[in-house]
């Protein structure tokens, strides 16, 4: 069986995590990693070629991209018109939709498949909310996240002027509302008022409650934990009360580098264009023959 050749571009926590799934799966070499500076090897093996550009890399086909959500579509646009497939974990729910439709056409026009917005929320977790919907088409879904970490929200925050480095924590109140918890180290020079005023401002916050603190370290208080309760109360036919509970604690980065190789498999098997998680057979999610999997799972 030949194997699925997959860069990973970026390196950051999700590039390392994602890297790591990679190395696990069965059916995937690496091609290589795209990272700005490609002297900088840090846990990447020595056999694994470290590049400035992905066109340095022979023979990809497929891409992950472990990018800042706010550069996904620049870097996919580029890759795709390359002829290479790409996955990403793009993560601001609003713009879904946008960037569905941008990177659809550039997908079409180069015959290459792009899956957005593959992690875990959104992501797999759309998928569940998907068939929750299905079962019971009438009532309310409410996804509480955390008490965690957020990635999309960190490096949102490391972006605004005067942050040295950040962690904002999701604090989950019920009914899907939910609390910031954002933790900031300053540069020299930089108020906390008027920072915490930026990242207020900014769309990964200004719908929620946020709360912008100093400390000394960041690290002193980062914790890469993170979790889900997803739950429908509904209607399936015309009978009331069904109630579904979907439920994990996770380590944030490591599941979203495990879903978007998932997704990076999936990316081989659809027809050009751009997909979400929920428009692709979960069956494509797994390694192998169709038949066995039908066998095992249902």
């Amino acid at each position: 069986m030949k194997k699925i050749r997959a860069a990973v571009v970026g390196y950051g926590n999700i590039g390392h995590f994602a890297l790591e799934a990679l190395e696990a799966a069965p059916d995937f070499e690496v091609a290589g990693v795209v990272r700005r500076d490609p002297s900088k090897r840090e846990s990447i093996p020595t056999d694994i070629p470290v590049v400035a550009d992905i066109r340095e890399l022979n023979d990809v086909d497929v891409a992950i991209l472990a990018t800042p959500t706010r550069k996904v579509e620049e870097y996919a646009r580029e890759i795709l018109a390359l002829g290479i497939n790409t996955v990403d974990s793009f993560d601001i729910h609003s713009q879904i939709p946008q960037l569905h439709r941008s990177l659809g056409k550039v997908a079409e026009e180069n015959g290459k498949v792009a899956v957005i917005s593959a992690g875990w929320d959104p992501g797999s977790d759309s998928v569940v909310r998907t068939l929750l919907e299905a079962i019971a088409p009438k009532g309310l879904t409410y996804t509480n996240f955390g008490p965690g970490m957020s990635m999309g929200h960190t490096v949102a925050v490391k972006a605004i002027e005067g942050v040295k480095a950040a962690l904002s924590m999701t604090i989950p109140t019920g009914t899907g509302i939910h609390r910031r918890m954002v933790y900031v180290e300053l540069l020299p020079g930089y108020e906390l008022e008027k920072v915490a005023a930026a990242i207020k401002a900014d769309p990964y916050f200004a719908s929620d409650e946020t709360h912008v603190f100093e400390v000394e370290s960041v690290d002193d208080v980062k914790d890469m934990g993170h979790g889900v309760n997803l739950v429908r109360k509904g209607v399936s036919g015309k009978t009331q009360n069904q109630l579904f509970e979907f439920d994990m604690k996770i380590n944030n980065p490591a599941l979203t580098g495990q879903v978007l190789v998932c997704v990076a498999r999936a990316a081989m098997r659809q027809r050009p264009g751009c997909y979400t998680m929920i428009e692709i057979p979960v069956i494509d999610l797994l390694p192998g023959d169709r038949d066995r999997w039908i066998r095992r799972l249902v």
